[in-house]
C-alpha cells in the first residue's frame, strides 16, 4: 500500500520512535497520544483492518498480544494495568486502514461505557 502511513513507517520513509521491531511486528508511539503512554502495534503485513484477517494471520495476530505484554513490562505498566484498543471500520473510529493496536497507560483511564 503506497499510501498508508504505517507501510511508510515499515519502510523507514516518515520517522517515529519505535519501541520494538521483529520481522513481523512493529511497534511506536503514537504521536498524538491519547495517555502518557500511547504506543502502536502493528504487523508488518498491510491488513486493512480486523475484518480483512485470514486464518493465515492468526499466528502473527496472536504474537502481537505477546508483544503487547513485552512493552507493557518494558512500558513500567504492566503491574498497575493498561488498555489495548483494535478499532475497526470507519463507525469503530479507525483513522488509518492498517490494522493496529493501541496500548494505553500510564495513568488511570477512565471506564469506557458503550453506547
Amino acid at each position: 500500500m503506497d499510501d498508508c502511513i504505517f507501510c511508510k513507517i515499515i519502510k523507514r520513509e516518515i520517522p517515529s520512535s519505535i519501541v520494538y521491531e521483529d520481522n513481523e511486528i512493529i511497534a511506536f508511539r503514537d504521536v498524538n497520544p491519547q495517555a502518557p503512554i500511547h504506543i502502536l502495534v502493528i504487523p508488518k503485513k498491510h491488513i486493512s483492518s480486523l475484518v480483512d484477517l485470514k486464518e493465515e494471520d492468526e499466528v502473527v495476530v496472536g504474537r502481537i498480544y505477546t508483544v503487547i505484554n513485552k512493552i507493557a513490562q518494558q512500558e513500567g505498566i504492566d503491574k498497575k494495568g493498561f488498555r489495548v484498543i483494535v478499532n475497526c471500520g470507519e463507525d469503530g473510529g479507525q483513522e488509518v486502514k492498517h490494522l493496529h493496536f493501541h496500548i494505553l497507560g500510564g495513568k488511570k483511564l477512565g471506564v469506557k461505557i458503550c453506547e
